[in-house]
């Protein structure tokens, strides 16, 4: 088997890594805050991606000064605030509009880089920036006059979308040194240490309190599955396959988690959700898979 051909299954395995957490955390939220899911989550995540960088013999070094600043400032942005928002959403909303709404993040990447790296943008991107729009109202405007919470889930995924742009964005920028998974291994770190300490100001010392298997396992598939091998599977998969094909790879993520989401959790799609997922899954096709020539036109 080629390398290419290895890439594009670990694709199909990555979407289903990814897709699936969505639905796994909020099955652990029906037992657990959300300040107790992510500190566990993250816990098993960044343990196992200890385990497999010593496995590796990889480094875990990250030279001293102004990277633990940029590690820090990364981990809060991709880690911390892309999991408070992401998990409170879930609370208010819908997880299939949460998932539909988070996958817009190509697009906030494109316009952040736009505005902070000076990249170019083109006709795709604009394209993709009105479809993603449309999308959003079409979700958001059936919603935003039966109630408040509605809305303010939908905000949140959105906030969760603009968090991970930000640190996408931010990581481009200031080009951390050291191993690529030794740095997002940290970032996670920077995850458990801030939610831990939220847990203990919020819930107290933890206790052993009994919990339902489902919950058990929704935590630890976060955890294992939907962070720390999932993003094991990405850094090998970006050198056997070309940007197009990982870019196409990452569109599944949102179809398997919806789908995901209707099976575990019986939830179903309205019309507007259908219309609106559509647009935004456009939106997000525009930008990832616009064509070779027009992405290394970028200034």
């Amino acid at each position: 088997m080629d390398e290419a051909t290895k890439g594009k299954l670990l694709l199909v395995l990555l979407a289903f890594f990814w897709g699936l957490s969505w639905p796994a955390l909020r099955i652990a939220l029906d037992e657990l805050t959300p300040w107790s899911t992510r500190f566990f989550g993250y816990c098993i995540g960044a343990a196992t991606l200890i385990a497999l960088l010593k496995l590796q013999g990889r480094s875990f070094h990250i030279p001293f000064g102004r990277n633990w600043i940029h590690v820090f400032i990364a981990g809060m942005l991709n880690v911390v605030a892309f999991g408070l928002f992401g998990t409170f959403a879930q609370l208010s909303t819908a997880t299939t509009r949460v998932i539909i709404i988070n996958y817009s993040m190509p697009i906030w990447a494109s316009i952040l880089a736009w505005m902070i790296l000076n990249e170019r943008m083109n006709a795709w991107v604009a394209a993709g920036l009105a479809l993603c729009i449309a999308g959003l109202t079409v979700l958001v405007y059936p919603v935003a006059a039966t109630s408040l919470q509605e809305p303010t889930g939908l905000i949140l995924a959105f906030l969760c979308a603009l968090s991970w742009a930000a640190g996408t964005i931010y990581m481009k920028a200031i080009r951390i040194e050291g191993d690529l998974l030794a740095v997002t291994m940290w970032q996670i770190v920077v995850g458990v240490i801030v939610f831990g300490l939220c847990y203990l100001i919020v819930k107290g010392p933890p206790t052993l309190e009994p919990l339902q298997l489902r919950t058990w396992l929704g935590v630890v598939y976060s955890g294992l599955f939907g962070t720390a091998l999932a993003y094991f599977i990405w850094y090998n998969i970006i050198g056997k396959v070309s940007t197009a094909t990982a870019s196409l790879g990452t569109l599944a993520n949102p179809v398997i988690g919806v789908i995901g989401s209707m099976i575990l959790l019986g939830e179903r799609l309205t019309i507007a959700d259908i219309v609106g997922f559509a647009l935004i899954f456009a939106a997000a096709a525009c930008v990832l898979l616009q064509p070779k020539q027009q992405a290394a036109g970028r200034a």
